[in-house]
């Protein structure tokens, strides 16, 4: 029998779902988009979710998780990323079940994409800590233990040489200032990925974000004790690890 949730992925340009099996942890038919429309208000995003939900023909019990740029406690974001400002402090849960009619779990996006990966992915078995870091527009982080997610790790904003970790280290700070990946892996990663060990000991590391594509151009340049490893489920990170976490949290009782 499929097990079905629904995963989707809200970003600053586009809102991405899928019907996901969360047995096999793969999409059942093809991923949907449609653009975020500008401003990002509440009314506005559930409004475009619901025609996601719609052209998807998701299943009128199916449980919907939702990976959103912020960081969410008990079901309300905190933050505000390339949203409307309404975001912070907003119950959007409550909100969405209201307005869907869906049983609804809001997660970070890095964390639902590390969960993803720790499910599914990279990680899939590894026991004790594993850290992924999403290397973008900025460094999103996501702690697992024993397969079960620590919530909100805002590992990219940790101080380093007086900076925000992302300031320097993420990917779009590479291409701004137009440094090589062997010099981006040995100035900016090395003291970043040195810090988070000293920290936590993981583990893994899992490396995310589009230019995990490259990692074979940088993390062979850096000296750990812990082994790092590039992502594997790519774009599919967050909608798969969304909708699992929104299946397990209605199924709580279930073993899959």
């Amino acid at each position: 029998m499929t097990e079905i949730a629904v995963g989707i992925d809200v970003g600053g340009t586009g809102i991405k779902g899928a019907l996901v099996d969360v047995t096999a942890g793969q999409f059942i038919g093809e991923r949907v988009r449609f653009d975020t429309p500008e401003g990002g208000e509440p009314e506005d995003i559930v409004r475009v979710v619901r025609e996601v939900l719609a052209e998807l023909g998701a299943p009128a019990d199916a449980p919907v998780g939702i990976c959103f740029p912020s960081a969410i406690r008990h079901g309300v974001t905190l933050l505000a990323a390339n949203i409307s400002p309404r975001w912070i402090g907003f119950n959007a849960e409550e909100f969405f079940e209201k307005e869907l009619n869906h049983p609804i779990t809001f997660v970070n996006a890095a964390d639902a994409a590390g969960f993803g990966e720790v499910t599914y992915g990279a990680a899939r078995g590894q026991q004790g800590l594993v850290i992924m870091t999403t290397l973008g527009t900025g460094i999103g982080g996501a702690l697992m233990y024993n397969g079960v997610l620590i919530p909100n790790a805002e590992l990219g904003h940790l101080e380093l040489h007086g900076h925000d970790a992302e300031k320097k280290a993420s990917a779009i700070a590479r291409q701004k200032q137009g440094i090589s990946f062997k010099k981006w892996a040995r100035k900016r990663l090395q003291p970043f990925y040195s810090h988070l060990e000293m920290l936590f000991s993981p583990e893994l590391f899992i490396v995310g974000g589009g230019v995990s594509k490259y990692a074979d151009e940088f993390l062979p340049f850096l000296t750990l004790r812990t082994p790092i490893v590039p992502a594997t489920l790519l774009n599919q990170a967050g909608i798969l690890g969304a909708a699992r976490l929104a299946y397990n949290e209605n199924h709580s009782s279930t073993s899959i």
